[in-house]
């Protein structure tokens, strides 16, 4: 129970710094995007933030052997750079820029009832349905060649 308290509690914390940084407006993250229009630097000023919270928050948390609310620290152990790597990064930036949503900021901005954040959450899980299609043929592939 502590664990989904501490889940919660960190989601609300991200919730409301999205949204009082106007991050959930999707026209202030494609201005951050026109350099050679109307563009709106804030973004930047809220990545920053964001950084300097997080860097001392990690370097903190990482002199503990395991976290509190967990049996062991739940890092990525591939550090290849791939074409599946990559490809996801065009595909989040490129969604970044037309719709002016990242996942992150989405989901806080589903309160705000707006359709066309209902849009982007249905596009986006859509997307993440088709992105594990691949794996999920092969491995259907695999197991009915091992029969």
């Amino acid at each position: 129970m502590k664990k989904y308290v501490s889940l919660y509690l960190v989601g609300l914390v991200f919730g409301l710094g999205i949204s009082i940084s106007g991050m959930i407006n999707p026209a202030k993250v494609i201005n951050f995007f026109d350099l050679a229009g109307s563009w709106d630097p804030s973004l930047a000023f809220v990545m920053g933030g964001a950084l300097a919270v997080a860097y001392p928050g990690y370097r903190l948390v990482f002199k503990h052997v395991r976290p509190a609310l967990a049996g062991r620290f739940e890092l990525p152990t591939s550090t290849t750079i791939d074409l599946r790597l990559i490809g996801g990064s065009a595909v989040f930036g490129i969604g970044w820029g037309i719709a002016g949503f990242c996942p992150g900021g989405a989901l806080p901005a589903l309160g705000t009832l707006e359709p066309q954040v209902f849009l982007f959450v249905s596009a986006l899980l859509g997307g993440m349905w088709l992105a594990r299609l691949p794996r999920r043929i092969s491995m259907s592939r695999a197991s009915t060649a091992q029969s």
